[in-house]
């Protein structure tokens, strides 16, 4: 259902198919975790599988892959633990960001230059 204005979009379900949603989540999560903390093969797996759930990977470095896994397996944990998707999500558009710098050589190539600080910036005009 659309409303009128910049508010996000609603979606009408019952709260009973919400939790259902949740509790799949979660039994997902739960299951992914157990997995990743069985052994070094399964995490090694996870690694070389990611690019087929996450193809920009592939712009990453080896180690940043292994650093995303590993903030993706913390990330999963807690926000399962409070039942909020939310922190993954967003964890994973940070990632995606990153990999879209490593995937720009002009744009990775600006940021790794030194620089001096400018300073703090001015606040922007209040709209009137």
């Amino acid at each position: 259902m659309r409303r009128r204005g910049e508010d996000d979009d609603l979606v009408l379900t019952t709260a009973a198919r919400a939790e259902q949603t949740v509790e799949v989540a979660s039994t997902a999560t739960k299951l992914f975790l157990a997995l990743m903390a069985h052994d070094d093969r399964t995490r090694t797996l996870v690694t070389e599988v990611l690019p087929h759930a996450f193809p920009w990977v592939r712009f990453l470095p080896k180690e940043a892959v292994r650093e995303f896994v590993v903030e993706l397996v913390e990330t999963l944990e807690a926000a399962e633990s409070l039942r909020n998707p939310a922190p993954v999500a967003h964890l994973v558009a940070a990632w995606r960001n990153t990999a879209s710098v490593y995937a720009d050589p002009e744009l990775l190539a600006v940021l790794r230059r030194d620089g001096s600080d400018a300073g703090a910036a001015d606040e922007p005009p209040a709209e009137a």
